[in-house]
């Protein structure tokens, strides 16, 4: 990983676009050097796959609902407990974290019916102790792409530490 790299993947993130003419014209980067390291970070999995981001809004699942959800503790429970959350409908992410929560749980979903199911799959789970579910009323900010929240600088002092 190096400036190069580094580059090509804030341009990916800021444009929207795997498109080696497009990075090139971005970063000034020749496209063949682009086309060569997209296939190299593709190979390295360091880029995991091709998708657009997609305005969920526009596909009617406006409402965001943040869970914390409390289990029961027992050997490997946040792996099976966070297996069975992921496997509702609707939930888009679940995080395993230290603290009084056990698990976050973000679902993008479409109105409150849908709301009542996610609690009632929530409910269904043996391991699950207990849940607050918050509703988002506004998204202040949601970047699909993490690397548009660092310098270049940032960036590159961080690869030169894990070498």
């Amino acid at each position: 990983m190096d400036e190069r790299n580094i580059r090509i993947l804030q341009a990916v993130a800021e444009l929207g676009t795997g498109s080696p003419d497009e990075i090139s014209e971005h970063t000034d980067i020749p496209k063949s050097t682009v086309h060569y390291r997209l296939t190299k970070l593709k190979e390295d999995g360091v880029v995991i796959n091709d998708l657009f981001d997609v305005d969920l809004e526009k596909l009617g699942l406006e409402l965001t609902v943040i869970s914390e959800v409390i289990a029961e503790y027992d050997n490997k429970y946040h792996e099976e407990v966070g297996e069975k959350l992921t496997n509702i409908e609707g939930v888009n992410q679940v995080y395993f974290t230290m603290g009084d929560t056990d698990f976050i749980v973000i679902a993008h979903l479409s109105d409150r019916e849908m709301v009542h199911r996610l609690i009632s799959d929530y409910e269904e789970i043996d391991e699950v102790v207990r849940t607050s579910s918050q509703f988002v009323v506004e998204t202040v900010k949601d970047e699909p792409h993490p690397l548009n929240d660092f310098e270049l600088e940032t960036l590159l002092e961080t690869i030169e530490r894990g070498e």
